[in-house]
């Protein structure tokens, strides 16, 4: 498969010559997009890197992490890419754990991977406290937002995609700055993709994170409950009708009436000072109960509906579908 890799390039001038190095040969290009840095770290790349497979792209104005993978993407499939790898470049993430992210994808389980360093706790080494349990709060938050109950870490940029998944997405609608890895599950979702985690070691050096956890305490939950709204519309009522859509339907009709019903009947027996007729009780009790119990099924069955069919199978991509194969030719970096 012709292999492409995509790396954002901002504030990242005194790692990103080191990280292209170390790229192996399985890759084929290798697009750094100068994201408006103010390091000059694209022309730094264009000036001395002696890598043939490197093409650098720039921005005329800063477009955040997203906007830089849209522009790599979309120069990738122009060139004809099979699979395109997302690489940061501070350092990071491992150049040669690419295979990894390959093997699912050539072997057709998957059209889209990506790292997850939940995997084994041994991979967490060096990772902070607070990165931790942020992680682990943004991953349930994920799963209920993007519908991939399977996966883990969905802030990890360390991705993967096949050409027919990427060519499926809106690429002009997805998120261009720090939401933008949650927003690819999303839309990933949408296009029914399959996605596989891929299980790596946390890599922390000097490199300073350009994500502030206030910037994902202010923005991240209206953006995640958005996602979630949209995706219950398009997967249980667009797409299609089933029984999760009967349950949902039925359910949060039910939970909202029993709790307004029990609240005012509660307000007007303290009011009044006087007990609520056993039969009004068991009105508010009963469809809340009821209510619940169809949400958790809804909950249930939206777990088991991950997509198990992957869209290079089912879709294609007029891309080669041969093994991979390491190019002869060596390669040179400065």
């Amino acid at each position: 498969m012709d292999v492409a890799i995509v790396i954002p390039s901002y504030k990242v001038r005194d790692h990103i010559l080191a990280v292209i190095s170390r790229v192996g040969p399985v890759v084929n290009r290798i697009y750094v997009v100068d994201d408006r840095c103010p390091q000059g770290s694209g022309t730094l790349v264009a000036e001395r890197c002696r890598d043939p497979r490197v093409v650098v792209l720039f921005h005329t104005e800063n477009q955040g992490v997203g906007g830089a993978m849209i522009t790599g993407y979309r120069r990738a499939l122009a060139d004809g890419a099979d699979v395109v790898v997302k690489l940061d470049g501070d350092g990071q993430m491992d150049p040669e754990l690419i295979p990894n992210f390959l093997s699912p994808i050539e072997r057709g389980v998957a059209d889209y991977t990506k790292g997850n360093r939940f995997y084994a706790i041994e991979n967490l080494e060096g990772m902070p406290l607070v990165r931790v349990l942020g992680n682990t709060a943004l991953s349930f938050v994920n799963k209920l937002s993007s519908g991939y109950w399977n996966v883990m870490d969905p802030t990890n940029g360390y991705t993967a995609i096949h050409a027919s998944a990427l060519s499926a997405l809106p690429l002009a609608k997805i998120e261009k700055r720090y939401f933008f890895e949650s927003d690819m599950l999303f839309r990933l979702n949408t296009v029914r993709a399959v996605v596989r985690d891929v299980p790596m070691r946390s890599v922390y050096g000097d490199e300073k994170s350009n994500l502030s956890v206030l910037k994902v305490l202010r923005d991240f939950p209206t953006k995640y409950l958005g996602r979630f709204f949209k995706r219950l519309f398009y997967s249980y009522i667009l797409r299609d009708v089933n029984v999760c859509s009967i349950q949902v339907a039925a359910g949060v009709p039910m939970v909202v009436f029993g709790s307004i019903f029990g609240a005012y009947h509660w307000y007007l027996s303290a009011l009044t000072n006087s007990t609520a007729p056993t039969g009004t009780i068991m009105l508010a009790v009963l469809p809340v109960i009821v209510g619940v119990q169809l949400l958790l099924a809804a909950v249930s069955f939206d777990v088991t509906n991950i997509p198990h069919q992957p869209l290079q199978e089912s879709l294609g991509s007029g891309a080669s579908t041969k093994p991979l194969r390491i190019p002869p030719q060596k390669v040179a970096n400065d």
